[in-house]
């Protein structure tokens, strides 16, 4: 079974002229362990179609079954469960909590899971070592580098545990030296740990790195230009 299934999945958005799809009829498998980007052009329906798998954001048509559970059946609280202990998320805008330490902000899920004071610190002081910032523990986003801040954000993601990590541009704020150390970080993670990752993304760093790339434009999975 595939880890994540998409069914004739589509999006509108309703004008006062006529309807937009952001994104329309998408079918498409993901399984486990893939290291998979989508990409397309600004407008393309890129970071729509991963809010939509990731719950953030509902569709109109179709149906997204995530892990064998069939997210458009869930309630808003059960969704919200859901999301807290199934998907990991990496923004491009890192959206790190400014009075929180980095160790804060990577045990902030696992608070909000009801993880015990102990497992929770245990758990990010080791993640934070994973991810190179073992010195910074104690240090505030804005005393870090956007490469760290990324590097915290990844983290953070992993800290619930989740089936699959999704990441919204997470390269696009970073210069080259720290997006190539995280996507060898990712890399590193998808091939020992099994993680799985979907990324959106116009970087041509990730599309290399990818396995495999899907490709949207105007909001449909362009066949023409796929990479498996």
């Amino acid at each position: 079974m595939a880890l994540i299934e998409i069914t004739n999945l589509t999006k509108i958005y309703n004008t006062k002229t006529v309807p937009v799809y952001a994104v329309q009829n998408i079918n498409m498998q993901i399984s486990k362990n893939e290291f998979t980007a989508i990409v397309g052009p600004s407008g393309s329906g890129k970071t729509t179609l991963l809010n939509l798998i990731g719950g953030l954001d509902e569709f109109n048509e179709g149906k997204i079954v995530l892990d064998g559970i069939d997210i458009s059946k869930l309630k808003e609280n059960q969704l919200v469960s859901f999301r807290l202990k199934k998907i990991g998320f990496v923004f491009q805008a890192y959206n790190l909590i400014p009075v929180f330490t980095a160790k804060e902000n990577v045990e902030f899920i696992m608070l909000l899971q009801g993880v015990s004071k102990a497992e929770r610190e245990h758990r990010a002081v080791e993640l934070l070592k994973d991810v190179g910032l073992e010195i910074k523990i104690n240090t505030h986003p804005s005393q870090l580098s956007g490469g760290e801040q990324q590097r915290v954000a990844v983290a953070r993601a992993l800290a619930s545990r989740p089936a699959f990590v999704l990441a919204d541009e997470p390269t696009a704020n970073l210069d080259s030296t720290s997006a190539e150390s995280l996507l060898d970080l990712m890399e590193e993670l998808n091939e020992k740990n099994a993680m799985t990752f979907i990324f959106s993304t116009h970087d041509p760093r990730v599309m290399k790195r990818a396995r495999r790339i899907i490709t949207l434009l105007d909001g449909k999975i362009d066949v023409n230009h796929m990479k498996s």
